[in-house]
């Protein structure tokens, strides 16, 4: 099966990343367009059956443009199991052959010693099935991560982290970003200038290139006051819509907000 973002979907199909964004895109959260490929259809592509191969194609097309390529597995994304570095996201997939090429990544990325390893240590099913989200890519000039409340002490508070660029030099660990915390409704607690010494942008021919910051930009804020408040905003949105704490993946193209994951604040 393929659906759009837009569209209910099952869990047990789809997985978790790809039901709550669509959770969130019906709820008029700003969700990048996209499509998301069910467990089943994923092992027909990666089979090679003509028919699914078709189908992803043709869905591909409709997106015009870049996208990103994002696991969804059968349990990601839940209360108590985030699969977070696990699994493997590809970006800026431009190409037919790409697209097949990051199927196969992500895929394969549920199957590897590490994943397999977290799979047995939380007691989960040993064969993981990959869905997949295929989504409309945003070239943010500034991205992280958002946390409803504070993951270390548990403080009823946002926490903000945030980069140039693409979030992956966050996720990475490739930069210091920049560090915000705010009270619930929006009043900013703290600021914390990172290091974010490196960019990672679009690459024209596909893929992510790694890019030097100069260092006046490098020191300096990402996050003004209004986008500071579109971001709580987007935390309480979140909130009302899922309920419970909120570990978010947030994007900014120029004035535009998006979001581009969500889950709850897991466990393990």
């Amino acid at each position: 099966m393929i659906a759009r973002l837009d569209e209910e979907l099952r869990e047990e199909d789809f997985g978790g990343k790809a039901a709550q964004l669509g959770q969130a895109r019906r709820g008029g959260l700003p969700v990048p367009p996209g499509w998301a490929l069910s467990a089943a259809l994923v092992e027909r592509v990666v089979a090679g059956e003509a028919a699914a191969v078709g189908r992803l194609v043709e869905a591909f097309g409709e997106l015009d443009g870049p996208v990103a390529v994002r696991s969804s597995g059968i349990g990601e994304d839940g209360v108590s199991a985030s699969f977070a570095g696990q699994h493997a996201t590809e970006l800026n997939v431009r190409t037919r052959e790409g697209l097949l090429q990051a199927v196969h990544k992500v895929h394969g990325s549920a199957r590897t010693d590490a994943a397999l390893a977290y799979r047995r240590r939380l007691g989960l099913p040993p064969e993981p099935r990959m869905a997949i989200v295929v989504q409309r890519l945003v070239q943010a000039d500034c991205a992280g991560v958002l946390f409803t409340r504070n993951p270390v002490t548990g403080a009823d508070e946002r926490v903000v982290e945030a980069t140039w660029g693409l979030g992956e030099a966050v996720v990475a660990g490739l930069v210091t970003p920049d560090s915000y915390r705010m009270a619930r409704g929006g009043r900013v607690l703290e600021r914390r200038a990172g290091e974010k010494d490196l960019a990672i942008l679009w690459a024209e021919q596909g893929g992510t290139r790694e890019v030097a910051v100069e260092p006046a930009r490098a020191a300096a804020l990402c996050l003004d006051d209004p986008r500071l408040a579109a971001l709580e905003a987007l935390a309480a949105a979140c909130e009302a819509a899922f309920g419970g704490t909120q570990d978010i993946e947030w994007a900014f193209a120029g004035g535009r907000l998006s979001l581009l994951q969500r889950r709850a604040i897991t466990r393990g």
